[in-house]
């Protein structure tokens, strides 16, 4: 086994990501206070094709040094917009048809292993604050709210590292994007 040098992983350009089909799926980021975990989820939207990022509230913006860090340049390549509100965004989101799905820890919240999601209809995924989560205002219009279900004693996983299971199972399994690999 040879480990792949990066000459040989065939990257695109900002520029040919900029025309790629996106995945029908944007990021709303609900005061997540850490510039590293920002820039972790720049890359995995990256990585996936999403079609934007919502930074709202207390998040970092592209240029603050901690994003730049984690970022490694994604915040070139994926679309973003700096909002105050996260509910106006998650509004504004629902009145442009799309599906609003929560990853939060509710009475009513969807295992990720069990949710299917209609590949025919856009979808916003909102990820909350490290330690307060998404915001109640949001959990309450949400159209769904999904939780990542965990066996240890702390039921808490990092924001950063959430978005990337999520990302990548609703990337694969639920929009089946598998015909994406060229």
């Amino acid at each position: 086994m040879r480990k792949t040098p990066n000459s040989e992983l065939a990257r695109i350009s900002v520029d040919e990501f900029k025309r790629k089909q996106k995945t029908p799926i944007v990021i709303v980021l609900d005061n997540v206070r850490s510039g590293l975990n920002v820039g972790g989820i720049f890359r995995t939207s990256d990585a996936f094709l999403i079609e934007k990022i919502y930074l709202c509230g207390i998040c970092a913006p592209p240029d603050h040094k901690e994003v730049r860090k984690s970022a490694l340049g994604a915040t070139q390549s994926v679309d973003w917009e700096r909002k105050e509100s996260t509910l106006e965004v998650v509004q504004a989101l629902k009145k442009q048809s799309y599906k609003i799905a929560t990853i939060e820890q509710t009475d009513e919240s969807i295992a990720l292993n069990k949710f299917n999601f209609p590949t025919q209809q856009k979808l916003a995924i909102v990820f909350g604050h490290e330690v307060d989560g998404v915001s109640q205002d949001v959990v309450n219009i949400s159209d769904f709210c999904i939780e990542l279900p965990q066996f240890g004693t702390k039921h808490s996983l990092n924001v950063a590292v959430s978005a990337g299971i999520v990302i990548w199972d609703l990337y694969w399994k639920t929009l089946n994007q598998s015909d994406r690999l060229d």
